[in-house]
């Protein structure tokens, strides 16, 4: 019987990252099929423009994810801040469970908070201020409405501008305000965190009202290695895949 949950995030997925994109299908094929559920934590692409797009590398990563989860495995996905375009019609093509962020699950008896992570980094205000933006169903539908094609070309000039603005933040902004995590745990009663979107994978031990306190931070895919968190009941562990 399947009983372990795998938790991935910041893959990245774009057509000039073909080896990215192998080593997600390999994933699939040969690792997450022996789960009993995978948590996509955000970013699993680099740039998604809506579900009508079907230039590769979409087409396999949506054949193999319907795969996996006819296969019994379920797929639960949180939508992070290069893909927070992933709608309804990705998920009934890939059977994959769009999932609130945050979200407390049970995880094997204890409750744990999932988060992209990106709500996280209260320093970075400009980000803060484009993320509310970007959420509405009005700015939403307007980029939706504009012809594939155009969504396309500014999803390109996006990536290029955030690698030059990045460039210009500090570590400290761009990466978690602990307040802001002690808040987060507190305000969902939980004293774990799973969370991606920093690319600074770790295990920090700290306390929220004298009791002690995790947090897991997963790692970004590179065409050299992949991670995934191995949860089951007797703990976890990091697994390089």
């Amino acid at each position: 019987m399947k009983k372990e949950n795998l938790f991935i995030s910041d893959l990245h997925i774009a057509w000039d990252k073909p080896e990215i994109t192998q080593r997600f299908l390999r994933f699939l094929d040969n690792r997450a099929i022996k789960a009993s559920a995978l948590y996509v934590l955000g970013d699993l692409f680099d740039a998604w423009v809506g579900d009508d797009d079907s230039s590769p590398p979409n087409p396999k990563i949506r054949e193999s994810l319907k795969r996996l989860t006819e296969s019994g495995t379920k797929i639960y996905f949180q939508q992070g801040n290069r893909d927070f375009l992933l709608g309804d019609r990705f998920c009934d093509a890939t059977g994959i469970i769009l999932l609130d962020d945050p979200v407390v699950i049970d995880l094997f008896g204890v409750p744990t908070l999932l988060m992209h992570g990106d709500l996280l980094c209260t320093d970075d205000l400009p980000y803060q201020e484009f993320r509310s933006k970007s959420r509405s169903p009005e700015w939403q539908q307007g980029v939706l409405s504009k012809p594939l094609f155009v969504r396309l070309l500014a999803a390109r000039w996006y990536r290029i501008r955030s690698y030059f603005h990045k460039r210009k933040k500090t570590q400290e902004i761009m990466d978690v305000n602990q307040g802001t995590v002690t808040d987060m745990m507190t305000k969902f009663n939980c004293l774990r965190l799973i969370h991606g979107h920093t690319h600074r994978p770790n295990i920090h031990n700290f306390e929220i009202n004298g009791k002690p306190a995790q947090r897991y931070v997963l790692a970004a895919w590179t065409k050299d290695k992949g991670e995934a968190l191995v949860w089951d009941e007797n703990g976890c562990h990091v697994e390089v895949v």
